[in-house]
């Protein structure tokens, strides 16, 4: 058991039949073996004093090494599963518009870009985006925060990319910005002008990347809207030589990469990533085996969205196994979009990453949650249950960690805690118990 001392706590989880920790491992990322090792206590509690994890451990000793403060909430977890909130690492929640009737195509065999080649996909969401006000985009988004939460996540990354012009990227990351102010949800946000070539750069793309480095990476710096620069590197939208430009461009700027890379075709994404540092590179359904020797020697966060393939019907997914056997780290993403991937829930994300990317469940949570937290930088924030971090909890309606990912399309989550208060619960939830 851990103790911060005796700052009289606030909030107190007890009696869970498991605690998931994960603790100990927040310097790196968990990989191989060690990405199933979740420091899971039996009759587990969980003490915070404000917004900050005071103690950890079994549920007898907690409550010996604690005082509560006279106002402190106090809940049993008994039969329940506890755990860090989730971390959700790639979305692209800011946008205008949906795209059922794409959705209806793609049942009729038409390929996503195909798609995008007529004027859809991205760019019918970018026309919508473009056409709506940033105060709208930020109603839209709080909406989506508000699912993600009812679900169990609470820190997530917020993409732009759905403007591909300079004042509709800055009017996106502004609306997450602004979407956030105050919630519950602790977001992170990344700057994706490079999503698509806009219609307008069609038969010129070399024109729309010198704008991207000239003029939009600069403004979305200067105003500190974001901490991350993300390319999607692919064939049919950016070379792995634009891609490169672009993230040295918004390195330099202050913004770490990240990379879309490797999603339809093995285009050397993963190559780049490990060269230039990225924090991480997400996708990789088609990653060469170099690719990934190179992100585990350069300790790259490989993001995986099982959503996506399932969304688009793919019949393969990103190879997880092999990505683990090879030592690189694993973490788990909605990539909640309009087009491929429509989902807030990191339960389903947790319940797909095990029947088709065959992680165990333990696995699956590890990457849904610490892994998930370095895949943005946060992982001495997030991720994990240990003293000093910020009390993002949830109890869960499971028996044991296992019965998360085996229970599949329902909520499961009862209390969502987030900076050591409870910020969503199931409605008729008796609130607590002392």
């Amino acid at each position: 058991m851990r103790s911060a001392g005796p700052a009289a706590a606030t909030l107190l989880v007890r009696h869970a039949d498991a605690l998931v920790t994960l603790a100990g491992h927040g310097a790196a990322p968990l990989t191989g073996a060690a990405l199933g090792e979740l420091a899971v206590i039996a009759d587990g509690a969980v003490a915070a004093a404000g917004d900050r994890i005071v103690a950890v451990g079994p549920s007898d000793r907690v409550e010996r090494a604690i005082s509560l403060a006279e106002d402190a909430r106090v809940f049993d977890a008994r039969g329940r599963t506890v755990l860090p909130g989730f971390v959700d690492p790639h979305t692209h929640l800011v946008h205008a518009g949906t795209r059922e009737r794409e959705f209806g195509l793609r049942l009729a065999g038409a390929a996503y870009l195909d798609i995008l080649r007529a004027g859809g996909g991205i760019l019918g969401t970018v026309a919508a985006t473009r056409a709506a006000d940033e105060a709208t985009l930020a109603r839209l988004t709080r909406d989506r925060l508000d699912t993600a939460l009812r679900h169990g996540t609470t820190t997530l990354e917020i993409k732009s990319g759905y403007g591909l012009d300079t004042a509709t990227e800055l009017k996106q990351l502004r609306a997450a910005k602004r979407a956030g102010r105050g919630h519950p949800v602790r977001t992170v946000a990344t700057f994706m002008g490079a999503h698509a070539f806009p219609t307008e750069y069609r038969d010129d793309p070399g024109g729309y990347v010198d704008l991207v480095i000239e003029a939009m990476i600069p403004a979305v710096a200067e105003a500190g809207l974001a901490a991350f620069c993300d390319v999607f590197c692919e064939e049919g939208v950016f070379s792995v030589a634009q891609s490169r430009r672009i993230l040295e461009a918004g390195r330099t700027a202050g913004l770490r990469p990240k990379l879309h890379a490797d999603e339809l075709a093995s285009s050397g994404g993963a190559e780049l990533a490990a060269a230039l540092g990225a924090v991480s590179a997400d996708h990789l359904v088609y990653a060469s085996d170099a690719g990934l020797a190179a992100m585990a020697a350069a300790g790259v966060v490989a993001v995986l969205l099982p959503g996506t393939t399932f969304s688009l019907m793919g019949s393969r997914y990103a190879p997880a196994r092999r990505m683990i056997d090879a030592g690189v780290p694993v973490a788990l993403a909605t990539d909640a979009n309009p087009g491929s991937s429509p989902t807030e829930s990191m339960q389903m994300i947790l319940n797909l990453a095990c029947l088709h990317l065959k992680l165990s469940p333990e696995e699956a949570i590890a990457a849904a949650t610490l892994n998930a937290a370095h895949a943005v930088g946060l992982a001495d924030e997030a991720g994990s249950l240990e003293v000093g971090k910020r009390a993002d909890l949830l109890v869960m309606d499971a028996p044991s960690p296992a019965y998360l990912a085996y229970h599949y399309g329902t909520n499961l989550a009862e209390r969502v805690i987030a900076g050591g208060r409870v910020a969503w619960q199931r409605a008729g939830l008796e609130s607590e118990h002392r």
